[in-house]
């Protein structure tokens, strides 16, 4: 401890400035919270989810462990309601307690809380306004929005209902079961601006185009002067759930903007997937194929004009 001179020529301990605050579980490096068993548990639920119902060498070799460490962990599984075993078959099944949690997970949000950090740096770096939509019936219903720029109000809000035939809608009529299309392409299809598309027959064709495709682009379909540039989520059994797009004004997306902005809804809707547990890798920005791409860019729906009045601001 050093000495300082006072105002009388006296010399008094110098004071050591205390130490810092810090913070106990702080680390200098990322800790690792994984448990193996746990890891493991949910590797095999997903294979599970994906094959089932499955043999045990099936799961076990989906999953990458051991039949003894599957087997064991499907037993545990098995005695609280998540799995079932077929012992006539001996194949495996995912239980009944899994419909109380996934009513719970929706309840609570957990898809729009999964998917929100994505919105956000797809809003961030396009500029644009950000949307996700799940069906439910016959119909899509908006569960995300994340507003990048708040002056641009579009006809949307949180739980709003809307058409599957039209508008960026239709990338999830396009991987709903047949059974769904079949029936909504059967109805009397409403039409909500010139541009909307009600001839089933072409509808049909357009919904085999967006499955080869992988992702859709819009305008003026359900609102006029409205450009939506649309890409599909898949879940862990990779089945679409959602559709991720943006929407934007048509003064804002003159050509070649669309078709810029896609590769980076695409990657976000990609990205979006591998959170939810999609198999494979998150898709990566780059060329998007051009199976029918006329001159220009693709468009499904009537083409941008400028004639047309902008009718999405409120």
């Amino acid at each position: 401890m050093g000495l300082a001179k006072s105002s009388n020529g006296t010399s008094k301990p110098k004071l050591k400035a205390p130490p810092p605050l810090t913070d106990p579980f702080a680390s200098a490096t990322p800790r690792d919270y994984n448990i193996a068993a746990v890891d493991r548990t949910l590797d095999l639920l997903e294979a599970l989810s994906r094959l089932g119902p499955a043999s045990l060498a099936a799961l076990a070799e989906s999953a990458g462990c051991t039949r003894t460490a599957a087997f064991r962990l499907l037993r545990t599984l098995q005695g609280r309601g998540f799995t079932i075993q077929d012992e006539a078959r001996g194949l495996w099944r995912l239980g009944a307690r899994w419909s109380a949690l996934g009513r719970a997970a929706s309840e609570q949000g957990a898809l729009a809380a999964t998917a929100m950090p994505v919105m956000v740096a797809l809003g961030k770096a396009t500029g644009e306004n950000v949307y996700m939509r799940v069906r439910d019936g016959m119909e899509s219903e908006t569960v995300a929005i994340y507003h990048t720029d708040p002056t641009i109000r579009m006809y949307s809000e949180v739980g709003k209902r809307g058409p599957l035939h039209a508008g960026s809608s239709r990338i999830l009529l396009a991987f709903a079961p047949e059974a769904v299309q079949t029936q909504l392409l059967a109805q009397r299809l409403n039409r909500y601006t010139p541009a909307t598309r009600i001839d089933a027959t072409w509808i049909a064709a357009d919904l085999q185009r967006i499955r080869t495709r992988g992702y859709l682009i819009t305008s003026d379909e359900v609102v006029a002067g409205a450009v939506g540039i649309a890409a599909p989520v898949r879940d862990a059994a990779g089945a679409v759930i959602a559709v991720l797009y943006i929407s934007s004004p048509s003064m804002r997306m003159r050509p070649p903007r669309p078709r810029n902005l896609l590769p980076q809804v695409m990657e976000a809707a990609g990205k979006l997937s591998h959170a939810l547990g999609a198999p494979g890798k998150p898709a990566q920005t780059g060329l998007v194929r051009e199976e029918s791409a006329p001159a220009g860019w693709p468009l499904n729906g009537g083409m941008l004009t400028s004639s047309r009045p902008h009718t999405i601001f409120r």
